[in-house]
C-alpha cells in the first residue's frame, strides 16, 4: 500500500497549533533596544544583593548565586557551560579570603563556529567579602540577564556568548591579583576564536548615575566608538573614558583582543555594607541595557 505524506505549509495557523506563534513572532526580527525589560534586571539585583548578599568568589554564597543565575539563563533557553578555575588566597579590599575554586557561567544561544565572527557580553558575579554588591555587581548581572531575555528568541547581528565571571574582585595589590575568571576564560579560547572575536563588553557597576560611562583601556579605540554610536542610536547619554582597565574587559585587551567597559560611576557605597538594592537606579539599568541591545542589533 502506498502512503501519501502531506506536507503542510508553515503558517501562523500551523505554528499556533504547535504552540509556537509567540516564539516565531519574535524570532523573525532583529533585537531592538526597546526589547529590554528592566524588571528582569531589578529582580536580579534584589535576589543577589538583597537575598543572597556578599558572595566572595570561593564562598557558598557565590555557589548559590551562580546556581540562581545559571537557572535563569537556562529558563530563558540558553545553553550554559560551567568553567571552573583556581583562585589563590589573598586579601580582598582589606579582608582575608581563602584560596579555592570559582566558576564562570558561559551561555550560548547558538555556538559560534571557529573562525566565524562573534561577540561577548560579560559581567562579574562575585563581590568583596563585606559588600552585598547591589551596584558592584548585581547591576551588571541584572542587565546581562535582561539582555539574555531580550535576545533569546530574537536575531543579533553576530552570535553572542554571555558570561558571568567569577573572581573579578581583587585578592592583592597588583594587576595580576584580580580578574581571575575573565583571564581563565580568555586563556581557554582557541586561536581561531581569538582571531574571530569582534568585541567584548564588560558590564560593571551599571546602576548608578544619569549617563553611562564607556571606558576603553587605551586612548583611541574602535570598539568604544562602536558603543558610543550604539548609545546615540538608542538615545542614551554616555561619558567616554580612556585608560579604563579596572574591569574584566582588561583581560581581553591585555591579550590583544577588543574589549570595553560600560559603567563605573562613582558612588558612596562602593565596596561597603551599604551597597544595597536601594542604591541601584532602574533608569540607569535601562540605559545600559539599551546600549547593549543596540550594539548587538
Amino acid at each position: 500500500m502506498e502512503h501519501t505524506v502531506r506536507v503542510l505549509p508553515v503558517t501562523r495557523r500551523t505554528l499556533a497549533a504547535a504552540g509556537l506563534v509567540a516564539a516565531a513572532t519574535v524570532a523573525c526580527r532583529p533585537v531592538r533596544a526597546g526589547d529590554l525589560r528592566v524588571d528582569t534586571a531589578l529582580r536580579a539585583v534584589e535576589v543577589l544583593a538583597g537575598r543572597i548578599g556578599p558572595r566572595e568568589a570561593t564562598s557558598p554564597a557565590y555557589d548559590e548565586a551562580a546556581a540562581w543565575v545559571e537557572g535563569r539563563l537556562e529558563a530563558l533557553g540558553w545553553t550554559v557551560r560551567r568553567q571552573r578555575f583556581d583562585v589563590p588566597a589573598g586579601s580582598s579590599w582589606g579582608v582575608p579570603v581563602p584560596g579555592g575554586t570559582s566558576v564562570n557561567l558561559v551561555a550560548t544561544r547558538r555556538e559560534a563556529r571557529p573562525g566565524r565572527p562573534w561577540l561577548v557580553v560579560g559581567a562579574h558575579l562575585d563581590t568583596v567579602p563585606q559588600a552585598p554588591g547591589a551596584e558592584d555587581n548585581a547591576s551588571g548581572i541584572g542587565v546581562l540577564l535582561a539582555v539574555a531575555e531580550a535576545t533569546a528568541w530574537r536575531l543579533t547581528r553576530l552570535p553572542v556568548a554571555l558570561v558571568a565571571f567569577g573572581a573579578e574582585e581583587p585578592r592583592g595589590p597588583t594587576d595580576d591579583d584580580h580578574h581571575y575568571g575573565s583571564r581563565a576564560y580568555v586563556a581557554s579560547l582557541s586561536a581561531r576564536e581569538r582571531r574571530s572575536l569582534r568585541g567584548m563588553v564588560s558590564l560593571d557597576r551599571v546602576g548608578v548615575g544619569s549617563v553611562v560611562p564607556v571606558g576603553s583601556a587605551g586612548e583611541a579605540d574602535p570598539l568604544r566608538r562602536e558603543l558610543e554610536a550604539a548609545a546615540r542610536r538608542a538615545g542614551v547619554p554616555v561619558a567616554p573614558e580612556t585608560f579604563q582597565r579596572s574591569s574584566d574587559h582588561w583581560s581581553f585587551v591585555r591579550d590583544g583582543l577588543p574589549g570595553v567597559r560600560l559603567g563605573g560611576t562613582s558612588y558612596a557605597a562602593y565596596h561597603s555594607s551599604a551597597d544595597v538594592p536601594g542604591v541601584v537606579s532602574a533608569d540607569q539599568l535601562g540605559r545600559t541595557g539599551r546600549i547593549v541591545l543596540q550594539w548587538l542589533r
